[in-house]
């Protein structure tokens, strides 16, 4: 279970997380929806330990990291590659193919790796352009690659963050029905997302955000049926754009 009690973070004189509760649980599904600036990309960072909270707890499987962080505590450990992420920007290196971007994360923690990336190009139809640098890929293709750099350390959670956000309709379903297969892994998913669709359909659980606080959370029926006017005013205003 990958769980935080109480996260709070501020930015100079901004807070942007107050109070966070949530837990991830393998085999799970967590869509975070909310407006822009409501926190969503911060929490991510935090529960990633890329930008450590200022206060509160974070759980991973057992282990625990609190905050803040006294100076004389000895160094943190690294929750990777227990924990990884994917952003929007996808941090691929230009002067490698997508086969070798996969790979270079893997040659250290995985020595499985030369066969687990035949079944990454099965799972995410890569076989025709592997070989490929990332110049010569579409952003749906890099998109893939990167999931699959992420999935070949062999996670028990990941954290993806707007990863559709650059794609058309049908490359967002193509990425989107991945998903349900690391699912079936037993991988537990934080997915940032916009796609109303895809939550109601696919998430476990949904996390309203709004001005650094989870508003609402549940199963995919606050979707439908939301209890906060917050909530049902945000859906209406998605459904008009999309």
């Amino acid at each position: 279970m990958l769980s935080a009690r109480g996260l709070t973070k501020s930015f100079d004189d901004q807070t942007v997380l107050r109070g966070i509760d949530l837990d991830i649980a393998p085999g799970t599904i967590t869509c975070a929806i909310g407006p822009s600036g409501a926190g969503k990309t911060t929490l991510l960072r935090a529960l990633g330990l890329l930008d450590y909270p200022d206060g509160g707890s974070i759980s991973l499987d057992g282990m625990g990291y609190d905050f803040p962080r006294e100076p004389a505590l000895p160094f943190m450990p690294s929750p990777w590659p227990t924990l990884t992420c994917v952003f929007q920007s996808l941090f691929l290196w230009p002067h490698l193919t997508l086969r070798e971007n996969i790979m270079l994360p893997a040659r250290n923690c995985n020595p499985q790796a030369e066969k687990d990336i035949e079944g990454l190009i099965a799972l995410f139809e890569m076989a025709g352009f592997i070989d490929h640098y990332p110049n010569q890929a579409s952003i749906g293709q890099r998109q893939r690659a990167a999931l699959a750099r992420a999935l070949i350390l062999n996670p028990s959670y990941i954290l993806l963050d707007e990863i559709t956000s650059a794609l058309d309709v049908e490359q967002t379903a193509r990425i989107l029905t991945k998903l349900g297969h690391l699912k079936e892994r037993n991988i537990g998913i934080f997915l940032i997302t916009h796609q109303i669709g895809f939550a109601r359909r696919m998430a476990d659980q949904v996390v309203f955000m709004d001005g650094g606080v989870i508003t609402e959370k549940g199963d995919p029926d606050i979707l439908f049926h939301p209890k906060t006017a917050r909530l049902q005013q945000f859906l209406s205003t998605v459904e008009m754009v999309y």
